[in-house]
């Protein structure tokens, strides 16, 4: 195997054992199945040199009440993804390229807006491509469930409570012209009506087949890098079909097959202009043998270097 010149040299994983945002337990051991599945030694392979910082502190649902039934556990979550802000904009401040793993995807709010934060302060501003089955574009005035892992999405993009959407010193934190959705395939009527509003660019599932992931690639990467120093790919297991990953708390069939995640990462990895890598939504207790913390592994390795020829 041979590597991409364009990896990062330095990757530090902050794991956010996260099981606030939905409504099935397990992803809190998200970041702990990854570790077990050999993300440090995998990456080592790569010649990256490699930190792993640790689980952030989570609160315990079983010992909690959520407040507001349209936005449960705001306040806990809200908290978390504060300190997860600072973690990440602490690391890339030290040239660590952060590899965050939830928990669920609420855990976005924080990464992404973290750093935006460091490269606001530089004058700058970041893209970001959303891999997902789902929108994540609810807000709690919109929400069926009140889970806020529907919501993190339209929080990055200035919709929703303010202690999510103002986390990070710019607002929003990502400008909607520089955000993609890929592998969409059932959304809420909420979120298709402030997609629309916002005119988010969002491939569904329907659009990948006719016209393929690499050219859907092509154009999400060239939507992030706009005007951008560059852009974060938040990756959602539950956006690759379930055959590929069984262990997720929200699977919807008919999603993207292993080739063209892999494909999706690849590409990420070629640009040269990936930032920081999320994976989410990682739940092994719904999952057989680890499989999906060990492919979640082989599509880190592929988006931060790792090359057939």
């Amino acid at each position: 195997m041979s590597v991409s010149p364009q990896r990062p040299s330095r990757v530090a994983l902050i794991g956010v054992p996260m099981d606030l945002g939905g409504g099935r337990r397990g992803v809190d051991m998200g970041p702990s199945a990854l570790r077990i599945a050999g993300i440090q030694k995998a990456l080592e392979d790569l010649g990256i040199e490699f930190r792993d910082t640790g689980n952030l502190e989570v609160r315990d649902p079983v010992d909690l009440e959520p407040a507001d039934p349209c936005a449960r556990f705001l306040e806990e979550i809200s908290d978390c993804c504060q300190r997860l802000h600072a973690r990440v904009k602490e690391l890339v401040a030290d040239d660590w390229f952060p590899l965050v793993v939830g928990g669920d995807h609420s855990v976005a709010a924080g990464s992404v807006a973290g750093l935006a934060s460091h490269y606001h302060e530089r004058g700058e501003k970041i893209g970001l491509i959303w891999f997902d089955a789902h929108g994540d574009m609810n807000t709690p005035e919109t929400t069926g469930s009140g889970n806020i892992h529907g919501m993190p999405l339209a929080a990055l993009l200035g919709h929703g409570p303010a202690s999510l959407t103002r986390l990070s010193s710019r607002f929003p934190a990502v400008d909607p012209k520089n955000a993609v959705l890929v592998g969409v395939r059932t959304l809420d009527d909420g979120e298709r009506k402030l997609i629309r509003e916002l005119g988010l660019r969002c491939f569904t599932m329907q659009e990948i087949d006719e016209l393929g992931m690499h050219a859907v690639m092509r154009e999400a990467i060239e939507i992030a890098c706009a005007d951008t120093a560059g852009y974060v790919l938040s990756f959602d297991v539950d956006g690759t079909d379930p055959s590929v990953a069984p262990g997720v708390g929200t699977p919807v069939p008919g999603g993207v097959s292993y080739r063209e995640a892999h494909l999706v990462v690849e590409l990420a990895a070629e640009s040269g202009k990936l930032l920081s890598l999320e994976m989410a939504e990682i739940n092994p207790i719904l999952d057989t043998n680890n499989a999906t913390a060990r492919v979640a592994v082989e599509f880190c390795e592929s988006a931060l270097g790792k090359r057939v020829l």
